[in-house]
């Protein structure tokens, strides 16, 4: 299989279009379908490395120096994707809109997370959790539910806020939102709930480095 091949069928894999991964790149679509065709073959590391970062694979994978299964640890369970199914990205999530509405979706993915319950992906932004893990520009999973236990880690909305990722306290007249961050600035944020309106979108059940 050609670098290029193995490209377009990473792409066809993530669920993306040719626009998705040409505008990462900052190129046109049509170029995207030149490099499917071949024509990368003839380009150097120096671009076949942000080719790789929007594809969430490697260079050496796209050149058939590794596979996946090579690329684990040893006691490693390769993914099986005729077992996962697809999940789509979601960059900031705001007030107003279906959460899977196309503003929201920048992409897709694949979880072999249990298919009986609704996941999601979604894109995170800031480092008011990065003490835990889940850093700026990391994927994390997400089980769609509209409560979770005391303590767990939530997406939840805010008002009229876009949606954030925190630890999840409450009352019976209040939630506390607690961000677990080397940041000092991140502050606990509390909500009179007859004063803010708090909707839980789900439970955060895994974090993935996908840049």
């Amino acid at each position: 299989m050609s670098v290029g091949e193995r490209m377009k069928a990473r792409r066809k894999q993530l669920g993306m279009s040719a626009e998705q991964i040409a505008e990462q790149l900052n190129i046109s679509p049509s170029t995207v379908y030149r490099y499917e065709n071949g024509d990368i073959e003839k380009m150097g590391i120096d671009k076949l490395t942000p080719i790789a970062k929007a594809l969430r694979t490697t260079p050496a994978y796209l050149m058939g120096w590794d596979t996946p299964e090579q690329s684990l640890p040893p006691d490693a369970i390769p993914f099986d994707p005729t077992k996962g199914h697809r999940i789509p990205i979601l960059g900031r999530i705001s007030a107003g809109l279906p959460l899977y509405a196309e503003e929201h979706i920048e992409g897709y993915t694949l979880t072999d997370l249990n298919g009986g319950a609704e996941y999601f992906a979604l894109r995170v932004h800031g480092d008011s959790m990065n003490a835990i893990g889940i850093n700026d520009g990391y994927l994390i999973i997400v089980r769609r539910q509209d409560e979770v236990e005391q303590g767990e880690i939530a997406v939840v909305m805010v008002g009229g806020d876009d949606a954030t990722v925190k630890r999840f306290y409450s009352s019976e007249t209040t939630v506390t939102l607690m961000p677990q961050s080397t940041n000092p600035e991140h502050k606990p944020q509390m909500y009179d709930l007859s004063k803010t309106a708090i909707h839980v979108l789900g439970k955060v059940v895994k974090v993935e480095f996908l840049v």
